[in-house]
């Protein structure tokens, strides 16, 4: 069963990995579309990122299973608790700079009732329109690049703690 654990919280922390590496992939593309198109390629995410985003709490629950069920004096206490360390930053970016940016991109979307309770859309003045909407992108791409050394961090040192077991 422990095994079992282990190689599930694996896999969560990759598709954690693989949600903002993929962000990460499209940045040089999207670097180079105006405004416009800009926010017209940004509300295609919303979908399938917001279901896929389930991943990071759940990991960062099994990752807390796994170190709490590992003695502390094992080698691999302290990678575990690297690696949970590692997703709770990551998560911490999401809320405290992502999000903020995510409200503003879906500002004037139609979303379901689940998706407008997440996003806690209200309509507000545009600050995207009188803001430079440029920094507003740079804070986003950016925030997916830190979420994604993060999310690697945390796929290495879980793997570390993983192999140091098995050792």
């Amino acid at each position: 069963m422990f095994q079992f654990l282990q190689v599930f919280t694996l896999v969560l922390v990759a598709s954690t990995l693989s949600f903002s590496l993929a962000h990460v992939g499209e940045w040089p593309g999207k670097l180079r579309l105006n405004r416009d198109d800009y926010f017209t390629t940004q509300t295609i995410y919303y979908p399938g990122f917001t279901i896929g985003g389930i991943s990071e709490p759940v990991a960062i629950l099994f990752l807390t299973a796994l170190v709490v069920s590992t003695r502390w004096e094992s080698p691999a206490f302290g990678w575990l608790l690297a690696a949970l360390a590692s997703m709770i930053v990551m998560h911490l970016v999401f809320w405290l700079v992502t999000q903020p940016v995510n409200k503003i991109w879906l500002r004037d979307q139609e979303l379901a009732e689940a998706g407008t309770a997440f996003f806690n859309q209200k309509k507000k003045p545009d600050p995207a329109k009188s803001a430079d909407w440029t920094k507003l992108r740079d804070r986003w791409e950016y925030s997916h690049a830190a979420r994604a050394l993060f999310a690697l961090l945390g796929l290495i040192f879980l793997g570390i703690a993983i192999t140091s077991q098995s050792a």
